[in-house]
């Protein structure tokens, strides 16, 4: 078997999922080539999902807050160090404790326990992501917390907010993620198929036409496509949206009640998930010449289709999300379009795992662990909240590696 130039022989990369979910960061990576020896999740439907789609008995049921690393390490017969990849990450909770109490706060305890995984598998490499929120969640303290230990622990860091139309996602998803390496090999994002551009990114060649128009003229229940038929008053919205049109644009007598009480709140930048408030679209007509919003699990209850008076169907939600048709969802709907709404698009993970994979063949290029590089927006003005999250960045850049060891 041939070796590399730096001594590593080329065999298939081992790697588990933590937080896998229905298992779309696990579909990229195995279509990359990478062998994903387990996955660890606690909800029922969705580990039944990946069971179904990966094979029976690859993801475990695990309370990630509580769980014994140690004792799923040694099950999975594995050695510190020997595993290649971690992929998957913490969600961000919203709340927490700043300042030298975050790590002993129990709110952080999903963070706390990757930070654990991370020391217990000491994997070469890992891919963490989060939703944008966490660049602003406590002030930043959140992200800057979580970024120290893995610095303290060895490795060396590139945090970036993506943009996922620029990877051939249909879709307007922009998620924060975060890959790291113990042996000091430098990863580089995989450079854009094209640049979002336009108002709020709206041009772009991978478009919703291109995802979901053959799935037009008929219903096709063994894959999740069942086009709802709306009456009364829902239908009466529905028709009356124009491509781009959402809720504000309805007559008041069509808005929703909650619309009206909502309309008038204003969303603060920074503010956890649970206090925020703000005009919700509640309804809006998508547009076939652009990406999709944001696939969430409020999708099929708030997305029109661009030519037909009806909601997306989970299949449609799916295919902007670019898993295939053969990928089969458990549980009822609503527990399918949460899973559809909670993964990372397989189209992105598998450029994503390429790309580690070709860092991978570089010589160490960083003397000690570093966050050598962070990228947050595209654009060029910055809101107070996430200007403070830079300024912590760029002190956490040029940090020693010593006091930070002593801070953690």
């Amino acid at each position: 078997m041939s070796k590399t130039a730096w001594g590593r022989k080329k065999q298939q990369w081992k790697a588990i999922s933590l937080f896998a979910g229905a298992g779309g960061c696990s579909l990229g990576f195995k279509r990359a080539g990478i062998d994903m020896i387990a996955a660890f999740e606690n909800a029922e439907p969705a580990i039944a999902t990946y069971n179904r789609n990966f094979g029976e008995n690859l993801c475990h049921n695990v309370d990630l807050e509580t769980c014994d690393f140690l004792s799923l390490r040694d099950q999975l017969e594995l050695q510190p160090g020997e595993l290649d990849l971690i992929i998957g990450g913490p969600p961000c909770q919203g709340f927490t404790t700043a300042g030298g109490r975050f790590w002993n706060d129990p709110r952080n305890q999903l963070v706390q326990n990757y930070a654990k995984a991370l020391e217990i598998f000491y994997p070469r490499w890992f891919m963490m992501e989060n939703v944008e929120g966490i660049l602003t969640t406590a002030g930043g303290v959140y992200l800057v917390e979580c970024l120290k230990r893995m610095i303290a622990l060895g490795y060396t860091l590139n945090l970036k907010k993506v943009y996922m139309q620029e990877y051939g996602v249909p879709q307007r998803r922009k998620r924060v993620m975060i890959v790291g390496n113990r042996e000091g090999k430098r990863f580089e994002f995989p450079q854009p198929i094209e640049q979002a551009s336009g108002a709020i990114y709206k041009s772009s060649s991978f478009t919703l036409q291109d995802a979901i128009k053959d799935l037009e003229s008929c219903d096709i229940p063994q894959i999740d496509h069942v086009r709802k038929k709306e009456n009364g008053i829902q239908l009466e919205r529905i028709s009356a949206l124009k491509t781009g049109q959402t809720m504000k644009d309805l007559p008041e007598r069509l808005q929703h009640d909650s619309f009206k009480r909502r309309a008038t709140r204003r969303v603060c930048d920074g503010t956890p998930t649970e206090k925020r408030g703000g005009p919700p679209a509640g309804l809006k007509r998508l547009s076939y010449k652009e990406p999709c919003l944001t696939i969430t699990s409020a999708a099929p209850s708030e997305f029109v289709h661009p030519t037909q008076n009806r909601m997306l169907t989970i299949r449609e939600c799916a295919r902007i999300q670019t898993f295939p048709d053969s990928f089969q969802f458990c549980g009822t709907d609503a527990q399918k379009i949460l899973q559809i709404g909670n993964a990372i698009p397989p189209v992105f993970a598998e450029m994503m795992a390429k790309q580690i994979m070709a860092c991978d063949e570089h010589a160490p290029n960083e003397i000690c662990p570093s966050l050598a590089r962070f990228d947050v927006t595209k654009a060029t003005a910055k809101s107070p909240a996430l200007h403070k999250t830079c300024k912590m960045l760029s002190a956490l850049q040029v940090h020693e590696y010593k006091q930070l060891q002593m801070e953690v």
